[in-house]
């Protein structure tokens, strides 16, 4: 389980959008619970999905605290507009992505980022493809009306929802 600690901090990453700090306690805490709960990894089917499953159930957890419901603090906003670059664009779709609930963030990344299908997120999700479909068309709206508030819009999201 080790060897997978650095794709798994990757997926935190992700998750948290770039909070490395989170990432790294939410990786923690998930090597943490898989220990705790070794048999159950074992008798697993998909032990990957079992995994993100884990992951994802850690990241609301630590969302759900109350000391995490603060205000987050914002960058300072330019004197004046400059030129869209890819860098402006990445930090416009993490700044979306935080946006999201945290099911909802991990439908998307789960089915755009690793191009899981909806039956292998639903499992990592612990939840129907129903589910998995309608978050994932919910999520990529949302991100579009904030990308859209903010001019930025990449081509991976001008095309219409896939299920």
């Amino acid at each position: 389980m080790l060897r997978r600690r650095p794709q798994l901090l990757h997926t935190a990453a992700l998750l948290t959008v770039g909070d490395t700090h989170l990432a790294e306690d939410l990786v923690q805490a998930t090597l943490t619970k898989l220990y705790l709960n070794w048999s159950s990894f074992q008798r697993a089917d998909n032990p990957d999905g079992y995994v993100r499953r884990v992951l994802v159930n850690a990241l609301i957890d630590e969302k759900r605290r109350i000391w995490r419901r603060r205000e987050q603090p914002m960058a300072v906003l330019p004197d004046r507009p400059g030129t869209v670059a890819d860098a402006d664009v990445d930090e416009a779709i993490k700044q979306a992505l935080r946006e999201l609930p945290p099911r909802m963030r991990a439908a998307v990344l789960f089915r755009h980022f690793y191009n899981l299908d909806v039956a292998e997120t639903a499992d990592a999700l612990g939840c129907s493809t129903g589910t998995v479909k309608s978050q994932t068309a919910r999520g990529l709206d949302r991100l579009r009306a904030v990308l859209d508030r903010s001019r930025l819009r990449p081509a991976f999201l001008t095309q219409g929802a896939t299920s």
